[in-house]
């Protein structure tokens, strides 16, 4: 089996990617919402793979893999391999897990970190109304995790004088700083709030940053004990920071027993290496369309396991073809898998155009897996061609 083309569009804010091979076989890879500008990103590495057996997926990625870098450029190498994997399911008529050693678990724990709901306000009211509308949701999620800080909240956003700077209303701007006495204790009081209506049936997560300082993320961390939260997320470095600096957490992980989690932007399992074997962190949380796909992710879950260190994989953005990539690697990681961030298609209309999936995705917080070879998901291709733009008019042809 030869690949004959890879291709990208952008379908709804999704780069989604095809890869054809000379035997009718395709597979499919995406890249969050956000990245919709990667298409040209994706397409450079076109005529690198152009020619290879898609079913040797690690001798495509050593073509490709130095090339990608922290999010979001790790996003195009990880959409390709996701690609890769779902044609070597198909060739070999088996779901994804098969090929990963097989699946240890019938069913994965997801959790919500992307479902969410405007605020009124930032005061811990506020906090408890908006708690009290994801605890409602249909799924009956196990794990819920709220922005605090300096992670886009409102208290960052409209309180006066949260904290010594000034906020810069501009996405992707890296805001941050020291938090004020009365920003401290607000963020405090907020998160009291909303594990008064979790209760001790929900675990509550907390997205920080980042942004806060090392002081800062120990003293709010320490402060938090008696709340037993899931994890503190990303409060120092993280999402788009382009490098790890596990020191960092190591002037907060060993002094409290608060969950310290971080790795959502990082790219590759070398990437990952310090931060585990040095025990900086107690979760990590890649991204299997940041992180350089799927076999690399639960390559860095193994390691972990190996230091006492749990997974929690990122996937806020991911879309539904995220969401099959992270139902088939999740089946298969040690039992130091707490639960993926459950993306969700955006728009809508995702749904009527994605096949394969279960009705309703979600129960009690857990997803079944499939048994359909590679992803197990397919477009219906006549449903999304009123989606694709003009340039990509041959999306489905060849």
């Amino acid at each position: 089996m030869k690949i004959t083309d890879l291709k990208c569009a952008v379908i709804g804010q999704n780069p989604v990617v095809r890869i054809t091979t000379d035997e009718g076989i395709d597979g499919l890879g995406a890249a969050e919402t956000p990245k919709h500008y990667l298409k040209p990103m994706v397409l450079f590495y076109r005529d690198m793979i152009l020619g290879e057996d898609p079913t040797d997926v690690e001798r495509v990625m050593l073509r490709i893999r130095r090339m990608g870098s922290f999010k979001p450029w790790g996003a195009a190498v990880s959409a390709i391999e996701v690609a890769l994997w779902d044609i070597a399911g198909k060739a070999a008529g088996v779901p994804i897990y098969k090929l990963l050693g097989g699946k240890i678990r019938d069913k994965v724990r997801v959790y919500n970190g992307n479902i969410r709901f405007p605020f009124d306000g930032y005061q811990p009211e506020d906090f408890a109304a908006n708690m009290q509308k994801m605890k409602d949701l249909p799924e009956s999620f196990s794990i819920i995790k709220q922005g605090i800080a300096f992670h886009g909240s409102p208290m960052v956003k409209n309180m006066p004088g949260y904290y010594y700077g000034e906020y810069v209303p501009k996405d992707r701007y890296p805001n941050r700083g020291v938090m004020t006495e009365k920003g401290f204790k607000l963020t405090v009081d907020c998160v009291i709030a909303m594990k008064e209506v979790l209760g001790d049936e929900i675990g509550l997560a907390l997205d920080c940053g980042p942004g806060m300082t090392i002081t800062d993320t120990l003293r709010l961390a320490q402060a938090l004990e008696p709340m037993n939260l899931m994890w503190m997320e990303d409060a120092i470095t993280g999402d788009y920071t382009p490098y790890v600096h596990p020191d960092y957490f190591l002037q907060v992980t060993p002094y409290t027993s608060t969950p310290i989690h971080t790795g959502e932007q990082i790219y590759l399992r070398h990437n990952f290496k310090e931060l585990i074997e040095r025990n900086a962190v107690n979760v990590v949380g890649p991204d299997p369309l940041d992180v350089g796909g799927i076999a690399e992710l639960k390559w860095i879950a193994e390691l972990a396991d190996l230091h006492g260190i749990q997974m929690a994989p990122h996937g806020t953005a991911d879309g539904l073809i995220g969401l099959a990539a992270l139902v088939q690697v999740s089946a298969t990681l040690p039992d130091n898998y707490i639960a993926f961030e459950l993306p969700t298609g955006n728009p809508a209309w995702w749904y009527d155009i994605i096949v394969g999936l279960p009705d309703p995705i979600v129960k009690d917080s857990h997803i079944q897996v499939w048994d359909t070879p590679g992803l197990g998901i397919s477009f219906d291709v006549e449903a999304t061609k009123q989606y694709l733009r003009e340039e990509d008019a041959d999306f489905f042809e060849g």
